[in-house]
């Protein structure tokens, strides 16, 4: 398994090679860059396509220290020159569009293209932040799957969970949050809770920008990629209909063509 020692961090990645652009990929919370499976074997003939793991979460280590979106920013700068494919086509889904915008605004020169998917450039909402306290809290003290009941509706839509031909795949990706480090992803999940907004940056953002939010999103509802989509001159909006907050394993096909029409233009 390759990985990187970054900024403080064991940073685990997925590499495809080849000489074409590089598309680099940022995962939301509780997931790891596998939940871009698809996006990777949709470009990777044509793309050099790589995913990897934010600290703490996937198969990247456990730091003390560093969950806040900018040092998790300057993971993935870090990564991108380590590697050397800057400027790359940046995609990222919820928290690693956190990492995205900052790293637009901060470091133009290392991307091309920004795709944001289910993401917002606002705080943690108050209302949300007692519930999303209490699961961390029995996440960190019995375990995840005390509360992937109540996490599974927040991740996904309810097209997606109530599909049973999709039903193994659910039970799939339920199994695979589950598994996440116990220290790891509460300290990943503080790092969410605590946010700072970073809205005063989009007017930083210059380069070719897709945005796209599932039309079933409870976790970053539509209303946050609609202000984002106004505070970015060069953006364009699309809404993924019968997807909830994990766009790119709900509707891939929509958020592949997204993707494409960002990269290419």
């Amino acid at each position: 398994m390759p990985y990187a020692d970054l900024n403080g961090a064991h940073i685990h990645f997925t590499d495809t090679g080849g000489d074409g652009e590089a598309i680099v990929f940022s995962h939301g919370l509780l997931f790891s860059g596998a939940m871009f499976d698809a996006q990777v074997a949709h470009f990777r003939d044509k793309y050099r396509c790589i995913t990897f793991d934010h600290r703490g979460q996937g198969q990247s280590g456990v730091t003390d220290d560093g969950y806040d979106m900018d040092t998790l920013a300057e993971d993935a700068a870090s990564l991108i020159k380590h590697l050397g494919v800057g400027p790359c086509h940046f995609v990222g889904l919820s928290m690693g569009g956190f990492v995205g915008m900052r790293l637009a605004a901060r470091h133009p020169d290392l991307f091309r293209s920004l795709t944001l998917l289910d993401t917002s450039a606002e705080r943690e909402p108050a209302e949300n932040q007692p519930k999303y306290k209490l699961m961390n809290f029995v996440a960190r003290w019995i375990g995840l799957w005390a509360v992937i009941g109540r996490v599974m509706p927040i991740l996904f839509g309810q097209t997606f969970l109530t599909d049973p031909a999709r039903a193994a795949e659910k039970k799939a990706w339920a199994r695979t949050i589950v598994g996440n480090h116990r220290i790891g992803i509460t300290r990943a999940v503080s790092g969410v809770i605590h946010r700072d907004g970073c809205a005063d940056l989009l007017d930083q953002i210059k380069m070719p920008v897709g945005i796209g939010v599932g039309a079933e999103d409870v976790a970053t509802v539509p209303a946050k990629s609609e202000a984002i989509h106004k505070a970015i001159e060069s953006s364009e909006l699309t809404v993924f209909e019968g997807a909830g907050h994990s766009a790119s394993i709900e509707t891939p096909e929509l958020v592949n063509a997204l993707i494409t029409q960002t990269i290419t233009r």
